[in-house]
């Protein structure tokens, strides 16, 4: 990246001022502005989240939020109520208050002597959700929003549930906010208020796992704030962006199909960051195109912002199979529409172990598999953090437990652009069951790499919100949707459907072991093919470097850890995945504050016990400045029986090596046909 230190308006910061919301409640903000604004207003633009604008999301902040400013304007970052210095507790995400404070601080900026009535909106992951959440309530100042990384369907589309079926994810996630909701405010702006407002988010606050599991289907807890069920409440433009190794790219694709109102999209090879901090790369200069958006949506500026194409994604040629890349070969393809004119479906009739040729007539027969748990340990992450490294390995082991069809070599090149759907023709030997369905780039030497998946629990096939038992051996069609891709098929290499029955640890198997029945001859694999000689469509206008401001500056104190380990005892048949996520403490040398943060995550299971599985998600946050010295410490563990989760949690808060907060929750719920 190249940071730019020459910007068209000198920046001033505000590093902390309160904005009150309509509760009485005081929600901590930075601000970076032109010094011209006192005279010269500017729109405002918000970025709106729970992770510390104080310290943990500094650095980043400091890289966009001056660039941004420094091209005319006011850039605003607001924790949270309940994180950060805000006031209040965090509960719970993208609840109505969480929503009514964003409108109310919309309208506090609006109002501002240095702001001219226009705000926009912008974030990655949370931030994204709340400024597309936002945008559907339609605050009156509100012209633009840039978003990326997010969904607009919490429940089938989000880091929770992936086809009804429950995610690891889930866990990992609630452990997650169960550490960030527990963090104390910084003394050095709360002043001595930082220990009230600190027991009174360890008081209040719960497992957040809780909650989400109990809601195992799509009823309204889901339904609020999930823009797909009602697309036209969103009126104002939409830039938005997300990565092929993420778990969030398929709603770029929904929101140009469904929103009726300007729109872009972007998606890059990335994994869970912003484009222009993409890994894998190539990174791009996505400030610029941020700052293009504002500059015509929010001044009137008539750059040629709408002249690219409607959807511009990077077109992954073939690798092979690794856990962590620096850069996917490629090229960018442009599209003028979504769904495009120039992508094709192409159904491949499913026979014995094999993908046949369009309109071929396949062999009927009946093809059984029951996977054992160890399928899955090779997946990777639902939504990739590329630290540490966590794509997909290896298909090969995975494919030894599930039911393969390998098409022919290929003869010419084949580009796939869109969302495989897989229809299968099935029966299934218990009540409740699943499917995970994987495309593979097969090289001639036999490796294979995951090119995208899917999950359906088959007691939700076709979109039913109504779960219901299967009956063993009756006959059922479902069709699983596989997440959108871009990737390019070299001739000579395989395309490879594999399906299993469990897909542990990325997603929590059913209760029993299933033997599935897949009958071929009536069952297909259907790709969205962008045929070979095709224009790549992306205009005139190349992306440029990455640029942004001057990060601040950091110290390390003690180095980081990662740690990404499978492993199995064929004692007691036990087989773990260990995943250690550890910045080592970092001193913020601006404002003298030491922090760390460390992640645990662990996955077990024992044999082909379904019921053995269990999981684990524990953090340490830690901040000191001076004698001043604190920290939490949280853990979640997740186990089953084969008609209950159950919960175990653990909170306690450390003043130096006092534990002065303790406690502990143990908690069942019930299995809804998962």
């Amino acid at each position: 990246m190249r940071y730019v230190t020459s910007l068209p308006y000198a920046v001033k910061e505000e590093e902390h001022l309160w904005i009150p919301v309509s509760d009485g409640t005081r929600l901590s903000a930075r601000v970076w502005r032109p010094v011209s604004s006192d005279g010269e207003p500017v729109p405002a633009v918000l970025e709106y989240i729970p992770y510390r604008k104080r310290d943990l999301t500094s650095v980043r902040d400091s890289i966009h939020h001056p660039y941004i400013a420094g091209h005319g304007y006011a850039c605003v970052r607001v924790d949270l109520r309940g994180t950060g210095e805000s006031e209040g507790v965090l509960r719970d995400e993208y609840l109505e208050v969480e929503q009514s404070d964003a409108e109310d601080v919309l309208a506090w900026l609006a109002e501002q002597p240095w702001c001219d009535g226009n705000t926009g909106m912008m974030g990655l992951s949370w931030g994204a959700f709340a400024a597309l959440q936002v945008a559907a309530r339609r605050p009156p100042s509100l012209r633009a929003v840039v978003i990326s990384s997010f969904t607009d369907d919490r429940y089938s589309d989000d880091m929770h549930y992936m086809g009804g079926c429950l995610l690891s994810d889930n866990l990992a996630e609630a452990g997650t906010m169960f550490a960030y909701a527990t963090c104390p405010p910084d003394p050095a702006l709360v002043g001595e208020r930082w220990r009230e407002m600190w027991y009174e988010r360890l008081e209040n606050t719960r497992p957040w796992a809780l909650e989400w599991l109990r809601h195992q289907r799509r009823d309204d807890y889901w339904r609020h704030a999930s823009v797909c069920e009602d697309y036209t409440a969103v009126r104002v433009p939409v830039l938005a962006s997300s990565g092929w190794a993420d778990g969030y790219s398929n709603a770029v694709t929904r929101l140009l199909e469904h929103l009726d109102v300007p729109r872009r999209g972007l998606i890059g090879p990335w994994s869970h960051k912003y484009p222009h901090l993409g890994q894998p790369g190539p990174a791009v200069g996505y400030l610029q195109e941020v700052v293009r958006w504002w500059d015509h949506w929010l001044k009137g500026i008539d750059n040629g912002v709408m002249d690219t194409p409607v959807l511009r994604a990077w077109m992954q040629e073939s690798v092979p199979p690794s856990t962590s890349y620096e850069e996917r070969p490629g090229r960018w393809v442009g599209e003028p529409a979504w769904p495009s004119p120039n992508i094709r479906p192409v159904a491949h009739p499913l026979g014995r172990h094999r993908i046949g040729a369009p309109g071929e007539r396949v062999e009927e027969a009946e093809l059984t598999v029951q996977s054992p748990l160890s399928v899955g340990q090779f997946a990777g992450k639902w939504a990739s953090y590329n630290a540490p490294p966590d794509l997909p390995y290896d298909q090969r082991e995975e494919d030894g437990g599930s039911m393969v069809f390998d098409s022919e070599p290929l003869t010419e090149r084949v580009e796939i652009l869109g969302a495989p759907t897989v229809e299968l023709e099935l029966s299934v030997s218990e009540p409740v069951a699943m499917v995970a369905a994987r495309l593979s780039d097969v090289a001639p030497d036999g490796r294979a790499t995951r090119v995208t998946y899917g999950l359906l629990n088959l007691t939700r096939a076709g979109g039913r919100d109504e779960p219901e038992p299967l009956e063993p051996g009756r006959r059922y069609r479902a069709t699983v949707q596989l997440n959108g891709v871009a990737q390019a098929f070299p001739p000579g290499h395989r395309i490879r459907l594999s399906l299993s029955t469990s897909y542990w640890p990325l997603a929590w198997p059913p209760p029993r072991p299933v033997l599935l029945s897949v009958h071929t001859g009536a069952s297909t694999l259907t790709l969205p093919v962008r045929p070979n000689g095709v224009p790549d469509g992306v205009g005139g206008r190349a992306f440029e470097e990455p640029e942004g401001a001057e990060p601040i500056t950091t110290t390390r104190l003690t180095p980081p850890e990662q740690r990404w380990r499978v492993s199995r005892d064929l004692v007691d048949y036990g087989s773990s995945l260990e995943i250690v996520k550890d910045g080592g403490t970092i001193r913020f040398d601006g404002i003298g504050l030491d922090a760390r943060r460390r992640a645990y995550e662990r996955y077990d299971s024992v044999a082909d016990d379904f019921t053995s599985v269990r999981g684990e998600s524990a953090w340490t946050m830690a901040f000191s400045r001076g004698d001043w010295s604190v920290r939490t410490v949280t853990r979640t563990v997740l186990r089953c029986t084969g008609t209950e989760f159950l919960l175990h949690a653990t909170l306690d808060g450390y003043e130096g090596e006092d534990r002065v907060f303790s406690r502990t929750w143990n908690q069942s719920l019930p299995r809804d046909h998962l």
